[in-house]
């Protein structure tokens, strides 16, 4: 597979680009509608001699109309910038065009960004449009729109994906996620849900009282939070473990952030700046806050002990499924 080319700024009218097909949209968690839309437009590419492009959005503008200094909470996404952008490049697409959603792209009516930004500055031949689009000032943009104004590429539109008769859509994985339905998140967006990141240095408490844990400083808001049991990879073979997400509320700190912290049942290596993935299995509990620390200690030992359980019952059942 070809490196993906990322391109931040938009090229000028007089610059000649290349003709692309393109996909535009959020994209967040790259689920099987997604999917299914990509690889559309890298077979339509194809037929037709296009390069096959995507153009999302950072932030993206749910983020940017719900800024934190307004709710005190940034809207729930399902990974970050770098997981999407990954899989997105995983489909075949060559050239992804990141566009900074702000004050100006808000106010960029539907017109100016068909005819202006698609047309002139991308050069747009081939363009795919999922049924509930809506963009440009006001999402006054939407498939009609595209449909009357589309003289210089051809339109195509894609029909939502189901799964099990549910659409596959963020909004439905978000739901599901917070809920704890990990197996109704894992059917819509293909895969098991899991936070990928790179460990970093943390106060070293867990050490303390005999659960070192693998930090993972988190950019973004998951749609989930309390203490897992769960899988990780990245540390050669995949290892069970017990993850708390959240903010955790035993830890005074001045302003309370995401963090990932997994402790990884008999193994102690020093991984800081590995990158690992932590994908979750079952929600144990929800976050907690404790007087003192032998009270999360012995909350932690309770945890580890039900997460093991956990693991334990899914390999008599797998078992039990083969011997069947």
């Amino acid at each position: 597979m070809n490196p993906v080319k990322i391109i931040r700024t938009l090229p000028t009218t007089s610059q000649r680009e290349p003709k692309i097909a393109l996909a535009f949209g959020n994209f967040d968690g790259v689920h099987r509608g997604h999917q299914a839309m990509l690889r559309r437009v890298v077979e339509a590419a194809s037929d037709l001699d296009l390069v096959p492009t995507v153009m999302t959005f950072e932030p993206m503008a749910r983020e940017f109309f719900s800024p934190v200094r307004f709710t005190k909470t940034v809207p729930a996404r399902l990974s970050p910038l770098r997981d999407r952008i990954e899989r997105i490049a995983e489909t075949g697409i060559a050239r992804i065009y990141l566009m900074r959603f702000d004050a100006r792209l808000a106010e960029m009516d539907a017109e100016t960004f068909v005819g202006d930004l698609l047309e002139r500055r991308l050069n747009v031949r081939w363009l795919l449009s999922g049924h509930d689009a809506r963009f440009g000032k006001n999402r006054a943009g939407h498939l009609e729109f595209l449909l009357a104004r589309s003289n210089a590429f051809t339109l195509e539109a894609m029909s939502a994906v189901e799964v099990d008769g549910e659409c596959a859509s963020s909004t439905a994985i978000r739901q599901a996620l917070a809920a704890s339905d990990f197996a109704r998140a894992e059917k819509l967006l293909g895969r098991p849900y899991a936070i990928a990141g790179r460990v970093s240095h943390g106060d070293a408490r867990g050490r303390a009282i005999g659960f070192p844990t693998m930090n993972v400083p988190l950019t973004f808001t998951p749609p989930l939070a309390g203490v897992f049991a769960v899988r990780v990879h990245g540390l050669g073979a995949v290892r069970m473990g017990v993850a708390n997400l959240g903010v955790r509320p035993s830890i005074k700190t001045a302003a309370p952030r995401q963090l990932l912290e997994t402790h990884v049942f008999d193994f102690n290596e020093d991984v800081y700046g590995r990158r690992i993935k932590v994908e979750f299995v079952e929600k144990l509990r929800d976050e907690m806050r404790f007087a003192d620390m032998a009270a999360l200690t012995k909350q932690i030992e309770a945890d580890a002990g039900h997460a093991k359980a956990v693991f334990g019952a899914r390999n008599v059942f797998t078992e039990c499924l083969q011997s069947a």
